[in-house]
C-alpha cells in the first residue's frame, strides 16, 4: 500500500499570505509610472500657475482687503482704523443707501423680464426659416457687444436728453414731457430701455433652445387641434424652462451689477453723478459715491459686501424655485 500523501488546502496556503501593500487585487504601481504621474502633475500646475496667480493677487486678495476695510474706517489715505459694525449700521440707517436699494429692485424687477420676453419673442421670429436670417441674427445680437461701452451710454444720453430724437418725437404725439435724462421720475425708464435693446445675448441662448425642441411634438398636437398660444404653453415653454432658467438667472445678477450706464446716462462726476434728485441711483453708483467721491472706502466695501450676500440670496432662491417649473429631459425638475 503507498502511502497517502494530504496537502493542505489551497485556500489555506492563500490565507496567510500577507496582503499586498497596496489592497487585495491591486498591484503595485511601478515607480517609472509614479515619476510620469508626478511630472504630468508639474506641468498641469505650471500651465494653471497664470490663472492662479491671477486669482489671487486680482480677485481673492482684493476680496480679503475689502472684507477687513469693511469692519474699518478707512479713507486711501490714512491707515484703516478698526470701528467694528458701525459701517453697517450707518449703511442701513442713510436714507440714500435705502433710496438705492429702491432703484436697483425697481430696475431688477421691471428691466430682466421686459428683456427677457423681448429676447424669447425675437428668438421665436427668427426660429422660423426665412430669407437672410443670419443677417438678422447678426442685426440683433450686435447691441449686445457694444450696448455696455461708454461711448453708447453717452449717445443714449444725448438721445434721450432735452430736445433730443425722443423729446421731439413725444411732441408729435401731442406729449410734451421733456427729456427723460433731466426728469428724476423718467431717467430710470431710459436706464431699462438700454438694457432691453441689449437683447441679443439671451435671444442668441433662447434661439439654441428653441432650435432643440423635436418638431414630432408640434406636429402631434396639430393632429390634437391644439392653437400655437396652446402650442407654446404646453410645448415650447416647457421644453425651453431650463433655457429660460440660465437666462434669468444670468439677468437677474447683471441688473443687480449695473453701473456704467447709470453712471453715465445720469451725469457723471460734477455732484450729479446718480442722476437728477438722485433719480439713476442704483446701488453701485452710490457705492462709487460713497468710496472715491467721498473717500469712504471702508462704507464702500461694507455696502460692496452687502450686494454680494444679496445676489448670494437671489441666486438661491432662483435655484430653489427652479424644482417648481423648470423639466429637464428625463423627467426631473
Amino acid at each position: 500500500m503507498g502511502t497517502a500523501v494530504t496537502h493542505a488546502p489551497a485556500t489555506e496556503v492563500r490565507a496567510k499570505d500577507p496582503e499586498p501593500r497596496h489592497g487585495p487585487g491591486t498591484p503595485p504601481r511601478p515607480a517609472g509610472l509614479k515619476r510620469r504621474g508626478r511630472r504630468e502633475n508639474l506641468a498641469g500646475y505650471l500651465f494653471m500657475s497664470p490663472w492662479i496667480a491671477g486669482f489671487l493677487l486680482l480677485t481673492a486678495g482684493p476680496m480679503a482687503a475689502s472684507l477687513y476695510f469693511a469692519f474699518t474706517d478707512y479713507n486711501l489715505f490714512d491707515a484703516p482704523r478698526w470701528i467694528g459694525l458701525d459701517n453697517f449700521s450707518e449703511m442701513f440707517g442713510d436714507p440714500r443707501w435705502r433710496h438705492s436699494v429702491r432703484v436697483t429692485l425697481w430696475y431688477v424687477v421691471v428691466g430682466t423680464p421686459v428683456k427677457l420676453l423681448v429676447a424669447l419673442g425675437v428668438a421665436l421670429l427668427l426660429a422660423q426659416k426665412r430669407r437672410g436670417q443670419a443677417f438678422y441674427r447678426a442685426a440683433f445680437y450686435a447691441p449686445s457687444l457694444i450696448g455696455a461701452s461708454v461711448s453708447v451710454a453717452i449717445v443714449w444720453k444725448a438721445i434721450f436728453s432735452d430736445d433730443a430724437v425722443v423729446d421731439r418725437t413725444q411732441r408729435v404725439f401731442g406729449i410734451d414731457a421733456g427729456g427723460w435724462t433731466g426728469d428724476p421720475d423718467l431717467i430710470i425708464y431710459s436706464l431699462v430701455a438700454l438694457t432691453v435693446w441689449q437683447f441679443g445675448a439671451p435671444m442668441v441662448i433662447f434661439l439654441a433652445g428653441l432650435k432643440q425642441v423635436p418638431r414630432e411634438l408640434y406636429e402631434a398636437a396639430d393632429v390634437d387641434g391644439a392653437g400655437r398660444l396652446r402650442q407654446f404653453w404646453n410645448i415650447t415653454l416647457p421644453m425651453i424652462s431650463p433655457v429660460l432658467f440660465f437666462n434669468v438667472l444670468l439677468e437677474t445678477i447683471h441688473s443687480f451689477q449695473i453701473f456704467s450706464s447709470a453712471y453715465i446716462v445720469g451725469g457723471g462726476a460734477g455732484g450729479n453723478a446718480c442722476g437728477p434728485a438722485d433719480g439713476s441711483m442704483v446701488y453701485t453708483c452710490y457705492l462709487y459715491v460713497q468710496g472715491f467721491e467721498n473717500s469712504r472706502m471702508g462704507l464702500a466695501s461694507a455696502m460692496a459686501w452687502m450686494l454680494l450676500v444679496a445676489v448670494a440670496l437671489v441666486t438661491a432662491v432662483l435655484f430653489w424655485s427652479q424644482k417648481r417649473w423648470v423639466h429637464y429631459e428625463e423627467g426631473g425638475r
